[in-house]
């Protein structure tokens, strides 16, 4: 690992390491394995595996709505993102009323940030698509809140995050 242990900086390394890894199957993979919760959906799983391999403690975010929950309980909720937060999503008409998704924020835009998320696609499923991508997701669109774990201060560069030129081709649609 490049950057230190603990910071921002880390879980986006570790996460960007994982763009492109699809799933084995119907929602088999190894952040499934990590958090015994192989053959469910796995965007959480995947939050929570970056988690540990960055060494950062978060709640189980296995379910996203409780995930959540947990992060405003702990007084962790913020509605403005910093990069390395836990972005929390609902997607308007899916046919699911709540928290239903999460990523990595890892780069920030003016009314959006490009999340590195689990189990997700370019076209299909947003929440249970098979893959994990970096997705620009607009602040009051999709985006519900913001859980910040505890990170350790580090002043130092962060990762760069090269975009997908998929997001470039969506975004002038």
């Amino acid at each position: 690992m490049t950057y230190p242990h603990g910071t921002a900086a880390a879980i986006i390394e570790t996460a960007l390491a994982e763009v492109g890894t699809v799933e084995k199957g119907d929602n088999l993979t190894k952040y499934g394995k990590f958090t015994k919760a192989d053959g469910l959906p796995w965007c959480g799983s995947f939050v929570n595996w970056c988690a540990n391999e960055a060494e950062i403690k978060i709640p189980s975010m296995v379910s996203t709505a409780i995930g959540a929950q947990k992060m405003k309980d702990f007084g962790r909720w913020s509605e403005v993102p910093k990069l390395g937060d836990i972005c929390f999503m609902d997607f308007p008409h899916d046919g699911v009323d709540r928290i239903s998704h999460v990523g990595i924020v890892a780069k920030l835009g003016l009314k959006s940030v490009f999340c590195i998320e689990g189990n997700t696609s370019s076209n299909g499923d947003q929440r249970n698509g098979g893959m994990v991508m970096i997705k620009e997701r607009f602040l009051g669109k999709e985006i519900v809140g913001f859980g910040r774990p505890k990170y350790v201060e580090y002043a130092g560069e962060l990762p760069v995050v090269e975009l997908p030129k998929a997001t470039t081709k969506e975004k002038k649609r």
